[in-house]
């Protein structure tokens, strides 16, 4: 068998890191186990899905390091990849199950529907349809056809047990009566999730559904229509929520959220990707740090918890020094080129690439390489007010310190004298201060450091 899995997102914005870590968990699946990854979207709803929030997905699932076999851009065997342009199928499909008794018209109206809500809740009983129009009189449908009264299409939920083997959370049982009739095409035509998606993954013979759990309850719906249809359902896997520090639903009041905020802040693509595995997963008990390729080779969804997980941002500017780190100078700087620009400032590439040592350790993001090497390529450098109150109290003597002590450096080598600037720093009690203005943590270093020629 081959391993099929995809990423169906309904993008109505910048794509969120709990989904790029569904997206991302689905790639790692089926590249784990040489298979292929399908990319579809859901946009059925146009007053939500914008051309622009698509194409920002597909640049963000790029930019992360995550390519797909199948898509809406690339096509494939089972093209179109986008519901909007598969209504045709939908309907089919949905007339398919009419005509099989799996599924029925139903002629009740939104009002009628929500007394009956009310009702049942007034009872102390869970609300949810209750198959009035599934047992219709041939006389009763005829007189609402007579009365040209609307109808939307009904999937008949068989009655029985249904249990979801979840590759996450285990066995998940579901009582019969408890998953009610459920609406597969509106009275206006249009599909509903609970179709679609259920009819896509059978015909594009999807074998693992990863997702939020949130759509749990889903599940027993899906797989009841793709039976009816005649297919296997596939194995689902539903991944617990992330979450903020605070235990609640990450959110814009945590902070960056998407992507592509990420990306504009400078973290890369290789420190997000291994942080979002991080998320819910872990190769074991010691292994933090993980390429693409290791992850891929190490990926397994038994090794995913059914907790939920929490972000830490300052763990991921930790992760995202490390991998700074670990980047040559001629990566580097090209990585830093884009923000320094943006500020302005157009280094030359050579001098630039010499000043990497200077920043390497002190970046947990790329932006910071403005405020940190700023003074290389422009005269007008305006000291942050941590930088001027340190000039203020010991400018001077330290500079008068750091002449004579150059005076005194012998052989005159850029070893000897970054030892003498550091000895002078750490007899004057400075805290660790950078060329651009940045005071650090470090205490009794000096931030100077020489750029060889």
């Amino acid at each position: 068998m081959t391993v099929r899995t995809r990423f169906a997102p309904a993008p109505s914005g910048s794509i969120h890191v709990g989904n790029a870590r569904t997206a991302l968990f689905s790639w790692l699946t089926a590249r784990h186990h040489g298979g292929q990854f399908v990319l579809r979207v859901e946009d059925t709803d146009a007053s939500r899905v914008t051309e622009e929030a698509v194409h920002g997905l597909i640049e963000s699932l790029r930019w992360l390091g995550i390519d797909w076999d199948e898509g809406p851009d690339v096509g494939g065997p089972h093209a179109p990849y986008r519901q909007s342009q598969r209504l045709d199928v939908y309907h089919d499909h949905a007339e398919r199950l009419v005509s099989d008794g799996r599924a029925y018209r139903c002629y009740c109206t939104p009002e009628e529907l929500e007394e009956r809500r009310k009702t049942a809740l007034a009872r102390g009983e869970a609300p949810g349809y209750d198959g009035r129009c599934r047992s219709l009189t041939d006389e009763e449908r005829a007189a609402f056809e007579a009365e040209g009264r609307p109808f939307a299409l009904r999937f008949a939920m068989p009655e029985r047990d249904v249990t979801v083997r979840d590759l996450v959370k285990g066995e998940v049982h579901f009582a019969a009566g408890s998953v009610r009739d459920f609406v597969i095409l509106r009275s206006d035509g249009s599909p509903t999730f609970l179709l679609a998606v259920a009819v896509d993954d059978w015909l594009m013979q999807i074998t693992h559904v990863i997702r939020g759990d949130d759509l749990l309850a889903a599940a027993p719906r899906n797989m009841a229509v793709i039976e009816a249809l005649g297919g296997t359902p596939p194995g689902y896997a539903h991944l617990p929520q992330v979450l903020g520090q605070d235990g609640k639903p990450l959110s814009k009041r945590h902070g960056s959220t998407s992507v592509e905020a990420f990306r504009e802040q400078g973290f890369l693509p290789e420190a997000l990707m291994n942080y979002l595995a991080l998320l819910g997963w872990s190769k074991d008990e010691k292994t933090t740090f993980l390429s693409r390729e290791e992850l891929i080779a190490s990926f397994d969804l038994a090794r995913v918890s059914s907790n939920p997980a929490a972000f830490d941002p300052q763990k991921l500017e930790w992760m995202n020094n490390h991998y700074i780190q670990s980047l040559d100078d001629d990566d580097l700087a090209a990585r830093c080129m884009r923000f320094l620009a943006e500020d302005g400032l157009l280094p030359d590439p050579q001098v630039l690439r010499r000043a990497m040592p200077l920043v390497r350790e002190r970046m947990k993001r790329l932006t910071e390489v403005t405020e940190l090497l700023r003074f290389l390529f422009t005269d007008d450098v305006k000291p942050n007010e941590k930088a001027a109150e340190l000039i203020a109290q010991a400018g001077a003597d330290y500079m008068r310190r750091a002449a004579d002590a150059l005076e005194r450096v012998e052989p005159w080598t850029s070893e000897r004298i970054q030892e003498a600037l550091d000895q002078v720093a750490k007899e004057a009690g400075l805290n660790r201060a950078g060329p651009g203005g940045h005071v650090g943590s470090a205490p009794g270093r000096c931030g100077w450091r020489l750029i060889p020629s």
